[in-house]
């Protein structure tokens, strides 16, 4: 597993983690995240390919991903590094959520997941 930053000009602009699976190998980008001051600036893919070449460098057969994500940029960005949208999962629940009335009222979450295939297994 690997943490990456993106500093511009002495400041954290962005970030990014993978972490490795071994029983399926395939690598999770996760948390990726850029300051929204900095966003449209090639940021976001230049960490999302950083995922990806901790991927093939480690021998891992393919990266997933999922978001809750509601901004089309997002999926956008996802889709020029290569990730398929392999489905999506409606009524998510993110953790700590309680599924009190309120929340199923305000919390309408969709889960999208998406994979790249580095290599067949």
């Amino acid at each position: 597993s690997c943490f990456w930053v993106a500093v511009l000009d002495g400041n954290v602009v962005g970030i990014v983690a993978a972490r490795g699976n071994e029983e399926d190998n395939t690598v999770e980008l996760r948390r990726m995240s850029v300051d929204s001051n900095y966003r449209g600036k090639g940021i976001a893919k230049a960490l999302g390919r950083k995922v990806l070449e901790f991927a093939m460098l480690n021998n891992y057969s393919s990266v997933v991903l999922g978001t809750t994500a509601v901004k089309m940029a997002a999926h956008k960005l996802y889709e020029s590094l290569g990730f398929k949208h392999v489905g999506v999962v409606e009524h998510y629940a993110l953790p700590g959520m309680t599924h009190s009335l309120l929340e199923r009222m305000f919390f309408q979450l969709r889960y999208h997941r998406y994979r790249l295939q580095l290599r067949e297994e």
